[in-house]
Parts: C-alpha cells; structure tokens; sequence
C-alpha cells in the first residue's frame, strides 16, 4: 500500500483573526494587526507547526460602511499592514513557510506585480506566492479616481488577460542568463534573454522583466473564487485555490469542477491544489471546544454582528434580530451571498444566528470539537476527493493557532495525513508541485522536434 497524500495546510493570517469579536479577547493583542511583532510571532509559530504556507488576504481601501450606524467604531477591520511590505520583512525572519500576499488585478499593472512579487521570491529563497484576487469594492474604487467599481464581466476579462502577462514576464530570463563571466567581460547571455512585447485588449507590456528568473522558477499563483469565470483563471494558471464550501457534495463538485478543466489546459490533477477554508475550534473535550466558541460569540456586538452580513443581505438593522434571514439584495459577492444563505435556509436560522455562525470564520466552515474530531472531518474531505488540504481560518491569534498545533496536528501526524518535516528548500517543493518550464525554452525545444 502507497504511502497516504499529505494534506496541505495553509494559515490566514490577516490581522488578529477572523471572528468579528476576536480583539476584544483577553488572549489577542487588540493592535495586533499594527504590530510586525504580532505577524513575526504568528508567521514562526506556523513555520513551527510546518505549515505551507501564511496567507495574507487584503484590500486596497477600508471597505466597511457604518451600516448599521455605530459598526465601524466597535469593528477592528480598519487599519492594518500592507501586505508585500510585511511579507519582505517576515522572508528572513523565517526560513521554509511559504509567503502569500494579495495583489488585486483591478487597481495594478502587470509589470508591478510580476517585479514585486519576483523580488520576494528571490528575498525569501523561493517561498513567494501571488493571491489574484478582482477588486469588488466601491470603498476601493473611490481611491482610484472611480466613482464605482468596475463591471464585474470587465474585472475578471482584465483579470485572465493580467495573470498572462505577469506569467510572461516571469519568463523573461532563463536561469542561467546571467553567465557573469569577468574575463570576458559579458554578463548575462542575450540569447537567453526575451521580450514579451505583449498588446492585448487591456495592457501593453513590452518587456523585458528586470527580475531574473526567481529561484522556484516564479512565484506560486494563488486564486479564490467560486464564480464560472473565476474556475476558468483558476484551471489556466493558478497551483493552489482557495473555495469557502460549507457542505461536503457542493465542495465534492466544485472539486470535480476545477481539476476538471484543466485537461483542456494542458495540465495534469496534480498540478493544482484546492484548499477548503476551514476554521478549527478546538479542545481537549468537546465541551472544551464549545466553551472557547461561546467565549468568543459573548463579545460579539450586535452592531458588528448585523455588519458582517450587510455586504451579502444589505442592512438588517430594520428586521427583528430573531426573525428569518431575507433574501440577498444586490450583494458584492454573489457566490459568497448564496454560501450564507444556504447555511441559513438548511439551519433555519434568525438574523442573530446567522450572525453568529459568520462570526467564527466570515462564512467559512467552522469544526467545533477534540484534535480527533478535528482530524475526521479533514480526512473525510479528502478522502472523498473535496480537498487537497485546507486554508485554515483562525477565529483569533495568535491563541487558535497554538491550540491548532499543539492538538490537531500531532493529531494528523499521527494519522499519516501530515508531513513531520519540510520536504524541500522551496514553496513549491514542499507543495509537491514541479516548476514550470520556462515557455521560450519549451518553444524552442518543440520546435526543434517537430
């Protein structure tokens, strides 16, 4: 019998948790996300338990409105770091995790990006990875000279045609280009240099990348989203997706979904990884577990609470807390919004619950019990071809994560579900994933076969 497929671990590490009550824990430093101690500490306590990859999700603007009026002040999604800045600092604090950062398609230029996040692969030894992400927001539309966001057709056809360019660029040098040979005098060889002298519907990008190729080949390609557009992206670049499927026949065919597309791309199963969000509420007993959950849902406001399902139902605020969640109107985030409502329809839930039960993860899936019921339900997923691995989604840091580690994954080592050391010097070979061939060289060489 082969050895079992590791599972895939992945930590969102955005600001100082996911549960909307999570700063007014006695355990959570409530500047957390200000404070480069706080994601230093988060960042080598990940790297302890092995995993990955951190993630840091982000937005380019504070998109929470005061609805209802008083939410934003009691909310402490406001001011945080910015991404890449964080993640090249954290590159030599730590040593194998992989390093995650947001950078949307909507307010960025291709060249930008595939400089940037060429950069932190070379800083960090080969652990980089890009989250492309479409931006959705008015709030981040209003700090880019519009007065709204752009269509939502638009925002993922500029977004397919971005993630091409930026995968060109990458290609813009060969790994051994730069001969640096003093006694003669020449420094890079030009025949392995190209220019991707690109002109499509939204971008010209000429070229070349003054980045040489980064040490696992480019950066790792990150992507979430649960729309017919976004599995298209996802099936043509990205190596690891991100989903949010509560249940397991929807995470099962959304699953089938993606790896089923990418024959059509050239590409085998095993080149893309899918990571379930999944957020771990952990005890030694069960009643341990629902003590800590119930801890944090006490310091939920009520104003905070209705504000964390405005962006999928519109302001609740005139509806009776303990009555029927209502239909969606107009939300931001289609896929999201039927997610939320179909947790709300199968559980019957008022206002109030539905609240509660976006708390702990902002609609994610949420496992409440001991290290072994935390196990089963991870093992069940992949077993039943929904999961490669999961995006865990702490409800507070840094205490979810050291609860994680301390009695999930030795859990999961137990199991054989989960490596006991890192593979390999780079992100994508602890992954499991191959590094991409240069496309100049791979043209060259069919051509020389054909």
């Amino acid at each position: 019998m082969g050895e079992r497929r590791k599972l895939r671990l992945g930590l969102s590490m955005r600001g100082i948790g996911y549960h909307c009550g999570a700063w007014r824990h006695p355990g959570v430093p409530a500047g957390g996300a200000r404070d480069f101690r706080h994601f230093l500490r988060v960042a080598q306590t990940a790297e302890r338990g092995l995993f990955d990859m951190v993630f840091l999700a982000d937005g380019i603007g504070i998109r929470g409105k005061d609805e209802p009026p008083g939410a934003l002040c009691r909310s402490d999604q406001n001011a945080e770091l910015e991404p890449l800045t964080l993640l090249s600092a954290l590159a030599p604090m730590t040593k194998h995790v992989g390093l995650v950062a947001t950078a949307s398609t909507t307010y960025n230029e291709p060249y930008h990006v595939a400089r940037k996040f060429g950069s932190l692969d070379h800083i960090s030894g080969g652990r980089a990875g890009w989250n492309v992400v479409t931006s959705w927001s008015d709030a981040e539309a209003l700090n880019f000279g519009r007065e709204s966001q752009m269509a939502y057709a638009d925002r993922y056809e500029r977004a397919m045609e971005f993630v091409q360019v930026v995968l060109g660029l990458w290609d813009t040098w060969e790994a051994d280009a730069f001969v640096e040979d003093k006694a003669s005098g020449v420094f890079y060889d030009p025949a392995r240099l190209h220019v991707l002298a690109h002109r499509g519907k939204h971008f010209a990008v000429r070229g070349p990348l003054s980045v040489s190729r980064t040490p696992q080949g480019r950066p790792v390609i990150v992507q979430a989203g649960a729309s017919e557009q976004g599995r298209e992206i996802a099936a043509a670049t990205a190596d690891i997706v991100f989903s949010a499927e509560q249940d397991l026949d929807k995470a099962r065919d959304y699953y089938a979904s993606i790896k089923g597309r990418l024959p059509k791309y050239g590409r085998s199963e095993d080149s893309l990884l899918i990571l379930p969000g999944l957020v771990p509420i952990v005890g030694r007993t069960r009643a341990e577990a629902q003590a800590k959950l119930d801890e944090l849902q006490d310091l939920i406001d009520p104003l905070v609470g209705l504000s964390q399902l405005t962006g999928n139902f519109g302001d609740l605020s005139a509806y009776p807390l303990d009555g029927p969640v209502p239909d969606p109107v107009d939300p931001k985030l289609r896929s999201r919004a039927q997610v939320m409502l179909e947790v709300a329809r199968r559980g019957n839930l008022s206002i109030r619950e539905l609240y509660k039960a976006v708390a702990a993860g902002r609609g994610h899936r949420t496992v409440i019990g001991t290290p072994a019921d935390i196990a089963d339900a991870m093992e069940e997923w992949q077993q039943a071809r929904a999961a490669d691995g999961f995006n865990i989604i702490p409800s507070h840091l840094p205490v979810a994560l050291d609860d994680f580690i301390e009695l999930v994954v030795p859990e999961l080592q137990r199991r054989g579900l989960f490596r006991t050391a890192y593979e390999g010097a780079t992100f994508r070979a602890n992954l499991g994933l191959p590094e991409p061939p240069n496309r100049y060289i791979q043209q060259a060489e069919q051509q020389a076969t054909a």
